[in-house]
């Protein structure tokens, strides 16, 4: 049976391209780059150009890159990171940092873990659209506020949030003081979307590999160095401090464990190959989108999109649909998701990381939607190998449901 992958916003295949680059660091260049002699050294090379060409892509400083093991790793490091160094500082004053209800488990569970630790978490609500009351934001600033995180693309219904606005309003806030800093996690946004870190303002981003057709396993959080002790070997000590210890030459002291050093070489072409191409790929998946959509509409007519109707407020590879039950046994979405693996199409319920589980969509539920609603959705995410003859077999999958 062929099958087909609708599923690239859970994760991307590895490029051939980024799978050359990494082969020779496997066994020929496997040096540990900690090392000093030449087998180090040379792994030791494949890592920097690797943070070099995703700095310049970011538009930062190499030493600004922080590599970790996922993107989970990287949310967790930005937020833990701060709330501990500035607990470290200032032990006697209560923290508080702000999350938006539609950010990724990996900054939601440790900002409810943090919240049982006595951080004060203000969790920011979303509109139909899915996208952060601004006016809460700014409502919700004051003088114990160490952090804002707000995700720049929603992973299950594609919502772009206004990251310039939110910077803009937390500079203005901060003034002259080194508190709150601004964190994005970008994950789902650099196939598509500027990520140049000046234009966008944040002081903290989050990337993932696996999501830009790199290898799994590997992920950085971008750190802006105007925040940080730069003099220091030690980098960012002053402002974000590491969850993960042990040698302090790793990371600049912010992430200790032996380098990854095939993931990052990855990693590395992965970025380049998507600056070079996002344009033009914009281009096409958008006309993919806007196609699907037209289609819905006329072979599933009682189907409802989830997230901006105005498709340039969403990335152009993600379409969600919510499926109303029907009456018969094998009306709901989720039998819609299990015919149509077994016809050799992977689509998904949302978020990878719970779609195992039957409970709603903690997006969805955000976004002001029914408990019925919120587990009744399938995502529809489009990737490189997808061309419309792909679609179009979709759609008459759909159309026998």
């Amino acid at each position: 049976m062929q099958r087909y992958y609708f599923d690239y916003a859970a994760g991307t295949p590895v490029d051939p391209i980024v799978e050359k680059a990494m082969r020779p660091y496997w066994a020929e260049k496997s040096g540990n780059p900690g090392s000093l002699h030449f087998f180090g050294q040379e792994a030791s090379a494949g890592v920097f150009n690797a943070r070099d060409t995703i700095a310049k892509a970011l538009g930062c400083n190499y030493k600004e890159v922080i590599f970790t093991g996922s993107a989970t790793e990287a949310n967790n490091l930005a937020v833990r990171g701060v709330v501990r160094s500035f607990r470290l500082k200032f032990p006697g004053i209560k923290p508080k940092i702000i999350v938006s209800t539609i950010e990724h488990e990996s900054v939601l569970e440790t900002a409810r873990d943090l919240e049982r630790d006595g951080v004060e978490v203000v969790y920011l609500p979303v509109d139909k659209n899915g996208l952060v009351d601004l006016k809460k934001l700014k409502d919700a600033l004051d003088e114990r506020t160490i952090l804002v995180s707000v995700m720049y693309v929603n992973n299950e219904v594609g919502s772009i949030q206004p990251i310039k606005m939110i910077s803009d309003m937390v500079k203005n806030f901060r003034g002259s003081n080194n508190y709150p800093l601004f964190h994005t996690d970008a994950v789902q946004a650099f196939n598509y979307l500027n990520c140049n870190v000046n234009d966008l303002g944040v002081d903290l981003l989050t990337l993932s590999s696996q999501k830009i057709y790199g290898p799994k396993g590997c992920g950085l959080l971008y750190i802006r160095s105007q925040k940080l002790n730069v003099k220091s070997q030690m980098l960012g000590r002053n402002f974000i401090s590491p969850i993960i210890t042990g040698g302090s030459a790793q990371e600049y002291g912010l992430r200790a464990g032996t380098e990854n050093v095939p993931a990052i070489v990855g990693f590395g072409k992965a970025i380049e190959l998507v600056s070079n191409s996002r344009e033009l790929e914009n281009k096409r998946l958008r006309k993919l989108q806007e196609y699907f959509l037209a289609q819905m509409k006329k072979i599933a007519p009682k189907a409802k999109l989830n997230g901006p109707e105005n498709l340039k407020n969403r990335i152009p590879n993600n379409l969600n649909f919510y499926f109303p039950s029907r009456e018969n046994e094998s009306g709901t979405a989720q039998d819609l998701l299990i015919k149509l693996d077994l016809a050799g199409f992977a689509v998904s319920p949302g978020a990878a990381c719970t779609a195992r589980t039957c409970q709603p969509s903690h997006v969805l539920k955000a976004m002001g939607y029914s408990d019925e609603r919120a587990t009744s959705s399938l995502r529809f995410t489009f990737g490189r190998p997808i061309f419309k003859s792909d679609i179009d077999k979709l759609l008459n999958e759909i159309k026998k449901f």
